[in-house]
């Protein structure tokens, strides 16, 4: 028998649901627009790997929506935040600041370059990284040198730090942009799942020096695979560029490679999706914060939970909606997950946070984290796809 609170609670998103679908999945893909009359487009031509007219095209939309000088199109999310840690020059043995409350690929990516990741606590109003309490620690451990900044404890140079926009909620930046200056630290946003959000009217991903997109098939549009680098540097988009195409350099015929590259070009047939996606971008912004609105409303006078609202100085693209239990009903979570997804409506929990997984034991990390275990002790992802908000707009 469930808790009161629990059936409560089950009974607030149920009311947002409509329909008698057997199954309602966390976040799926709506291809109601050009993707089949381009994707056959490809196929028809034969244009379907890392070179053809939809990858430029992509590249060039993705541009005009994001406001960035400049996207190069990858392979995926994971990709294209490697890339853009070696774009600003992480080496090995590096430090680089990333939130504990994260997906693995923030922490992974780091780990790709022969860097370390080094964990800091979120604030509960983005859910992303606290640049307040950042400055904090820094100031306790953080030694400023002429060529960089350098862990008193460890001797090893941090290098970046990683903003992740949590389930598309902008991370506060201008604090983050101040805080980077005065410490000669890069910053980059790991924007994978803000495409669409807004910081101060700006869009995501413009405010570090690179930035990642992800378009996996959960997203808010997608590829199949996918990710993209923004930058609005000239001269780090040509080195992206190179370096996704195995550092060739360009010749009729001769393979004649200059640096240790990746093969990390999206293919023309996924970026012909990804075009006709992005038309559709106003149409799933639009039903999906009308869907947050819905849980909002449908929360707004029931005690002991919330849904989670984007930050004053932003505008969301609500990827994933968030719920989040009063911290007296936590034990209520693994109840909520396991009644839900019985019944056949996915939801899921935060990610297991980084410093607690086996694989990052021995990396630094601030001592105090308690933010971001307490949201991932009291948070719920609950069904967020644009078209279950088509019937509320």
């Amino acid at each position: 028998m469930l808790d009161m609170k629990l059936e409560v609670f089950i009974g607030a998103m149920k009311s947002v649901l409509h329909g008698d679908a057997s199954r309602i999945a966390l976040h799926e893909p709506n291809f109601n627009g050009r993707e089949w009359e381009y994707v056959k487009q490809c196929i028809d031509t034969g244009w379907v790997s890392s070179v053809g007219s939809f990858v430029d095209r992509f590249e060039r939309d993705l541009a005009e929506f994001t406001g960035a000088k400049y996207a190069v199109a990858v392979v995926n999310g994971t990709a294209a935040l490697h890339v853009c840690l070696k774009l600003v020059g992480v080496e090995q043995g590096d430090e680089v600041l990333v939130p504990t409350l994260t997906f693995i690929a923030t922490a992974n990516a780091v780990s790709y370059c022969g860097a370390t990741p080094h964990f800091v606590d979120s604030e509960t109003s983005t859910l992303g990284l606290d640049p307040v309490k950042l400055e904090s620690y820094l100031e306790q451990i953080a030694d400023v040198r002429a060529d960089g900044c350098y862990n008193r404890i460890s001797g090893r140079r941090i290098k970046a730090v990683v903003p992740m926009h949590t389930f598309g909620h902008p991370v506060d930046l201008d604090p983050l942009v101040e805080l980077c200056g005065r410490f000669k630290i890069e910053l980059i946003e790991d924007a994978a799942e803000s495409l669409g959000s807004y910081y101060k009217g700006r869009h995501t991903g413009n405010l570090g020096r690179v930035s990642a997109l992800s378009f996996n098939g959960n997203k808010i549009i997608t590829t199949g695979g996918g990710g993209a680098i923004l930058t609005n540097d000239q001269a780090l988009c040509k080195l992206a560029k190179h370096l996704t195409t195995t550092a060739k350099v360009p010749h009729k015929w001769s393979f004649s490679h200059d640096m240790v590259g990746y093969n990390y070009r999206l293919p023309n047939i996924n970026a012909a999706l990804g075009c006709a996606q992005l038309e559709r971008m106003p149409d799933f912004l639009r039903t999906k914060r009308a869907l947050a609105q819905a849980y909002q409303d449908a929360f707004s006078g029931i005690e002991g939970a919330r849904i989670q609202s984007e930050p004053e100085h932003s505008t969301s693209n609500y990827w994933l909606n968030a719920l989040l239990l009063d911290r007296s009903l936590a034990h209520l979570r693994d109840d909520f997950l396991a009644a839900t997804n019985d019944a056949g409506t996915m939801t899921r929990p935060a990610w297991t946070l980084m410093h607690q997984l086996k694989i990052f034991d021995n990396c630094p990390r601030m001592h105090d984290l308690g933010i971001a275990e307490d949201i991932e002790r009291r948070l719920v992802n609950l069904p967020s796809s644009a078209k279950l908000g088509e019937a509320l707009v």
